[in-house]
């Protein structure tokens, strides 16, 4: 399955408008990773969040507020660290970032 295949077959809870992502977390991820990450910020697995968080995520769902979802670069290798994928309140874009980029 290949990344827009992978994109189109998850249960998608909201939009995520235009993606873009910086170039310090492009160079990071490979870029089979990019879809993985962002399919599972589509269905609600907000990857490595506090339950707070998480829970706090899914009110944003419903009420249209932003939406921030952490996942490791490398699950294999957390040393690596983590991206950031936020879609805005209006659901206009989506952007993948390092935590020290926001």
């Amino acid at each position: 399955m290949n990344g827009v295949e992978l994109m189109e077959s998850v249960g998608k809870l909201f939009e995520l408008g235009q993606v873009v992502a910086t170039p310090e977390a492009l160079l990071a991820l490979p870029p089979e990773r990019v879809f993985e990450i962002l399919a599972r910020h589509l269905s609600g697995d907000w990857g490595e969040l506090s339950e707070a968080d998480k829970k706090e995520n899914n009110l944003s769902v419903r009420e249209g507020f932003r939406i921030l979802s952490a996942y490791w670069i490398d699950e294999t290798d957390t040393s690596k660290g983590k991206v950031w994928v936020i879609t805005e309140a209006n659901r206009s874009s989506t952007c993948i970032l390092r935590p020290d980029q926001y």
